[in-house]
């Protein structure tokens, strides 16, 4: 009986060890993790989700989740018959249209997340990037067909004030971030891309890691002829790629290039489809996705396991 036990909880043990070197390089790290997709909608993945970032915080990580909540803005503006517009990929805002979409993040998908996350102990707190001046924007103007287009309380961040977020995280707690701002000009508040936000609080923040949950496996090498992922590239690498890269993934990938090219140790593009897809990428030594380094790392992973053409080696399986 003792034996057989033995042998059942072998393959844990092994689990556990190769997370070693990973819990031993992360260990007081600070994590910025940008929530959306699937994972944002669907009850099995939004518990794992929280799973894993309650499972950061005890490993010895410093997590901070940020988020948006297109769907359920979308959802929302429906039932109170506000038509959702897009222009540049980029919903147009009215103020009516902003006063939902603040009750819509702080209160009611911040909530959730903050709830879920709770469950597990008195560890997450909510709050906006209006709260202590964290996120502080002005109004986005796109260019669309040369000329410049007012599409309403859509933000471009100018400041950010990570004071309120380090005083939380140096209590050992899990920030909340919903991706709202104030502006500092006409004090208004504005909607901003919660990728751009996450990005932005990341380097702010001097954080090791950026990570973006998206509804792909990553970045395709050919897509769509080929849905082979790039596993590691380089921020100019990327650079070269952002204008043949699919409008979704535009802001997600900017936000990895402005995260590397400031600070960031590493940005990654995970599926957020996959349960537990985060303790994935940060504690196995194959991990998932698509790795966004700067240009003069060679310290990922271990040396050599990701190569920018997405081939595996060193032991990977």
């Amino acid at each position: 009986m003792s034996a057989a036990r033995k042998h059942t909880a072998l393959p844990k043990a092994q689990i556990l060890i190769e997370a070693l070197p990973w819990l031993t390089r992360h260990n007081g790290k600070t994590v910025v993790i940008k929530f959306g997709g699937n994972a944002m909608i669907d009850e099995e993945l939004k518990a794992a989700f929280a799973q894993d970032v309650v499972f950061l915080r005890h490993a010895g990580l410093k997590p901070v989740v940020v988020h948006g909540g297109g769907p359920q803005i979308s959802a929302q503006l429906d039932k109170q018959g506000l038509v959702s517009e897009f222009k540049a990929g980029l919903r147009v805002t009215t103020p009516e249209a902003m006063d939902v979409v603040r009750m819509v993040l702080a209160g009611q998908v911040q909530r959730e997340l903050v709830g879920l996350l709770n469950q597990h102990g008195p560890l997450a707190v909510g709050m906006t990037g209006e709260d202590a001046h964290t996120i502080t924007a002005t109004q986005h103007r796109p260019t669309i067909d040369g000329e410049s287009v007012d599409i309403g309380r859509v933000g471009e961040i100018t400041a950010i004030d990570t004071g309120a977020i380090q005083a939380l995280l140096d209590d050992g707690r899990i920030p909340v971030v919903s991706s709202i701002a104030r502006s500092a000009d006409d004090h208004h508040v504005y909607n901003v891309n919660a990728d751009t936000a996450a990005a932005a609080l990341a380097a702010a923040l001097g954080a090791e890691t950026l990570m973006v949950l998206t509804d792909v496996e990553g970045l395709y090498e050919d897509w769509p002829n080929s849905d082979d992922v790039i596993s590691r590239l380089t921020a100019s690498q990327l650079e070269k790629l952002l204008p043949e890269l699919s409008s979704g993934m535009v802001p997600k990938m900017q936000g990895c290039l402005h995260a590397v090219r400031n600070g960031v140790e590493t940005a990654r593009v995970i599926d957020g489809r996959v349960q537990h897809s985060i303790l994935l990428e940060i504690f196995t030594d194959e991990g998932i996705g698509t790795m966004v380094v700067p240009d003069a790392s060679t310290d990922v992973r271990a040396a050599g396991v990701r190569t920018t053409d997405g081939h595996q080696q060193q032991g990977e399986s």
